[in-house]
């Protein structure tokens, strides 16, 4: 990679790791809980649920992610965990979030009681474990689980800008770059793959050339990337 490369890259990610560019974005909700933690009004897996589901619902356009995420949590009354050990949970043929449907939202729901029962924390599984375990979906190696790693960068890194840091046993060095359609698109016009495929190689490739610039912390280029999307519109 080349300096003017880099050394704009390390100005996109200081400037856009800041707050204020998320004001309308699904963080915001675990972001609630982990203040609500600070000041002992809720748990940490009142945290790791809304994160969960707020990245599951994380597709499309920003304001329509926000709105259904802020349905579904007025479904549980902002308190997440409470709402899951409950085990009644709204279960409809209806979307909650385009495709998403409330029946899929109740399923996952139960699957997390199950994991909550047994382990009180999500912390520990693996991507694949959340995949098949969590979302019902079928194993695939190849996959970026887009999804999972965004929850996991606002649950790891923990700088005390936008992410919140509240998994203290996992290394944000092991994160990989939330691959999407348009974070792909940024990471080709840089010239950080050229691959062709959306898979987890890609994501990794991603990932591996922000960590030339962040040894520590690869995935603060997630919001270099943010940044070119910002000043590229």
């Amino acid at each position: 990679m080349d300096t003017a490369l880099k050394e704009t890259l390390i100005g996109w990610a200081e400037e856009y790791n800041d707050p204020k560019y998320f004001q309308e974005d699904p963080i915001i909700f675990p972001t609630r809980f982990a203040r609500r933690y600070e000041a002992g009004e809720a748990s940490l897996a009142d945290i790791e649920i809304s994160a969960l589901l707020a990245a599951h619902l994380a597709w499309g356009r920003r304001a329509m992610i926000v709105r259904d995420c802020g349905r579904m949590f007025d479904e549980m009354c902002w308190k997440p965990y409470d709402y899951i050990m409950n085990g009644e949970y709204r279960d409809e043929n209806v979307s909650l979030h385009r495709t998403i449907k409330w029946s899929e939202f109740s399923a996952i729901c139960g699957r997390l009681k199950v994991l909550y029962e047994k382990y009180g924390t999500l912390e520990g599984l693996s991507d694949n474990d959340i995949r098949t375990q969590i979302f019902g979906q079928k194993e695939d190696r190849k996959a970026p689980n887009k999804k999972i790693s965004m929850m996991r960068r606002w649950l790891v890194r923990d700088d005390g800008k936008v992410d919140l840091g509240v998994w203290k046993n996992s290394d944000k060095k092991g994160l990989i770059l939330p691959l999407d359609v348009h974070v792909y698109a940024q990471a080709t016009a840089l010239g950080l793959t050229g691959r062709k495929q959306k898979d987890i190689v890609t994501a990794q490739e991603i990932t591996d050339a922000f960590r030339e610039i962040w040894p520590e912390d690869p995935c603060k280029g997630d919001f270099a990337l943010f940044g070119y999307g910002v000043t590229h519109k």
